[in-house]
């Protein structure tokens, strides 16, 4: 296996249980626990919490110690162990326990995969997109398989496929791995990492796409928490929802297998406006016409909502930053970006969703127009 078909190939088995953890973990702590949707948002906004400090802390300073190869094979091990340890509980605080601990382990495996990819781009140059299209299409694939399986099995079948989704990780991490990053570290030390963390914390560069970044990505808090209910409380059967939320995922399908030929001569921060325009638009869309028909349309934006944020993140890392930083670089906008904003987004957007559910889409417009503003504001002084 070539290094291209290694690296979409491990984009596809993680965005497999990505497409089922992130759009369903909420649907079925309602769903088949039994929790209320307050209760179930406090459960996911502590683990998001906890892979916020994860990916920040612990995955920075695991690459720093041993080979990121090794490290992700780690990561899947323990994630499988943890994720068995939901079958016999049902009590509250055992499953608020179980899911901090998942947490703090599991989501690891989104900057070791996106570290993996800027490191096997910078040094072998190798087409980013069409490998991250596979994630895209694991994404579509759970959604379908999801759907699928929930209107079977109801939403016992969202634990099941994530189960059988982390045993999938598994094999494709102990398939043949690419020899750069089965390299363990030389001559770090325990300040190596802090060392990363305080010049990237002082580049202001980096500080400003990073803010961007965080903003972009967290005004998607509500469709990735509550988008599966919102569907449900519209009426919509299991198996359609799948469908209807894979719209946004085949159109990043199709945008990251063209992206670095489409985006080749676009700016960085050309790419940061397009993204926060789109994305306001597509709240807006939503609070304005709550039905199916709207919604449907409004995952055709996701494409720029997250896709142009996303890739223009990933070209500032990839094309910026020496590679001895792109571990931190990517620990830490997996967790401010990925993590701690939904964490910090997730309790306001939950009780906004209780009051009115497309106030919760509406209210993600506080991220994107600041995003749009600083973009504007600064795209000049530091030519991104």
């Amino acid at each position: 296996m070539n290094n291209q078909r290694w690296l979409s190939f491990n984009y596809f088995t993680f965005f497999f249980t990505w497409g089922i953890f992130m759009p369903y973990w909420t649907g079925w702590l309602t769903g088949d626990k039994g929790l209320s949707v307050s209760a179930a948002s406090i459960i996911i906004g502590a683990g998001l919490l906890a892979r916020s400090f994860s990916t920040l802390i612990l995955f920075p300073v695991a690459t720093n110690r041993f080979s990121i190869s090794t490290v992700m094979k780690g990561i899947a091990l323990l994630s499988l162990v943890l994720m068995i340890s939901y079958i016999p509980f049902e009590s509250y605080s055992v499953l608020l326990l179980i899911t901090v601990l998942f947490s703090l382990i599991y989501p690891n495996l989104m900057p070791g995969i996106e570290g993996s990819a800027t490191i096997l781009l910078a040094n072998e140059k190798l087409d980013y997109g069409k490998s991250r299209s596979f994630g895209s299409i694991g994404y579509t694939v759970a959604l379908i398989v999801v759907g699928l399986g929930t209107s079977l099995f109801q939403e016992k079948a969202i634990y099941w496929l994530m189960l059988a989704g982390i045993v999938f990780i598994i094999f494709s991490q102990f398939q043949a791995t690419p020899l750069i990053l089965k390299t363990e570290p030389k001559k770090q030390n325990s300040n190596t990492s802090i060392g990363n963390f305080k010049k990237l914390f002082t580049s202001k560069e980096f500080l400003i796409i990073l803010i961007i970044s965080v903003l972009l990505q967290g005004s998607h808090t509500s469709y990735y928490n509550y988008g599966f209910i919102y569907l449900q409380d519209l009426g919509i059967n299991s198996f359609y929802i799948g469908l209807i939320l894979n719209v946004a995922v085949l159109g990043e399908i199709l945008f990251f297998a063209k992206a670095d030929s489409f985006l080749a001569n676009m700016k960085i921060s050309t790419m940061y406006i397009w993204a926060a325009i789109g994305s306001t638009l597509r709240w807006v869309l939503v609070f304005l016409f709550p039905n199916v028909f709207v919604f449907i349309g409004s995952q055709l934006l996701h494409v720029i909502s997250f896709g142009y944020a996303h890739y223009a993140t990933i070209q500032f890392i990839s094309k910026r930053l020496k590679t001895s930083q792109i571990p931190t670089a990517q620990g830490m906008y997996t967790s401010f970006a990925m993590s701690l904003i939904n964490a910090l987004l997730t309790f306001p957007a939950g009780f906004l969703y209780e009051v009115s559910a497309k106030t919760a889409f509406l209210g993600m417009i506080a991220c994107t127009i600041p995003a749009l503003l600083l973009t504007l504001a600064t795209k000049r002084k530091y030519n991104y």
